[in-house]
């Protein structure tokens, strides 16, 4: 830290706020700690009675707030969004499209672990829309060693930490077994759900197939839909350890002529 002269220090790093008090208008910093002085700045300095300004020496091996910032910020980002300007060491990044949120915990606890510098995310594995707040970094003081920058891209690996993954509309089809739908004894209204929440990442459904409590009879319901290339089958009802719930055992006994990859598809019909 040294004593400069203001009308010397444009182009310095300040290490304070200066805060300015207008009477009934504003009390507040003007300018923040780490702001780099512009020669516009200089009469605001000055009239704030700022004739002297401490300012951060420049050192080879240290790193500004917002200059490390900028390092995690290449870390962070991957497809999908946008950074903020680095303010006060802290960047954002925004979601550029709905899609589905990706964040290696792993890689971030590391980084997060060495201390003066954060990542926070949201959580991973969620829907986003675009627009949303996916992250915020900050370098906690105002300058940084670079070793410990290095030392983040060293536990971040090659590949962003983060990622926005765009929907995938697939086609998906609805088996709805028991007796009591199957004789129209009461109305099926879960089907209408999934077809609703479904819709909201673009899927249509191509299929929809009521069936009698007969593993046998579900299970061709669930073949003739793999069959026509439908990519999601949901399966609803029949699903309890009553003896007449017979979805679960529908699932898991294919047909014999089935091959190992539809045999997974049987026993993880969502996957």
């Amino acid at each position: 830290m040294k004593l400069m002269r203001t009308e010397d220090a444009v182009g310095q790093v300040l290490c304070h706020d200066i805060t300015q008090i207008i009477k009934g208008v504003t009390k507040d910093a003007v300018f923040r700690k780490g702001h780099i002085i512009r020669p516009e700045d200089i009469p605001v300095l000055l009239s704030v009675g700022k004739e002297h300004v401490y300012i951060w020496e420049n050192d080879d091996t240290m790193l500004h707030e917002n200059d490390a910032a900028e390092i995690l910020r290449q870390l962070c980002q991957g497809p999908g969004m946008h950074a903020t300007a680095p303010k006060e060491g802290k960047i954002e990044l925004i979601a550029d499209r709905d899609g589905l949120f990706m964040a290696d915990t792993e890689r971030l606890r590391s980084i997060n672990q060495l201390g003066d510098m954060m990542i926070a995310t949201i959580a991973g594995g969620f829907p986003v829309r675009a627009g949303d707040r996916l992250c915020g970094t900050r370098v906690i003081p105002l300058v940084i060693k670079k070793g410990r920058m290095e030392e983040a891209r060293a536990a971040a690996g090659t590949e962003p930490l983060l990622s926005v993954l765009p929907f995938r509309a697939k086609s998906f089809g609805v088996v709805t077994t028991g007796s009591e739908v199957y004789r129209g004894l009461i109305e099926d209204t879960f089907t209408p759900v999934i077809e609703e929440k479904l819709a909201e990442y673009g899927c249509v459904m191509a299929a929809h197939e009521i069936c009698d409590d007969r593993d046998e009879e579900i299970t061709k319901a669930i073949r003739r839909m793999a069959d026509e290339g439908i990519e999601m089958i949901f399966c609803t009802g029949g699903m309890s350890v009553d003896p007449d719930d017979r979805t679960p055992l529908a699932i898991r006994t294919p047909e014999p002529e089935l091959s190992a990859t539809e045999l997974r598809f049987f026993r993880e019909p969502c996957s």
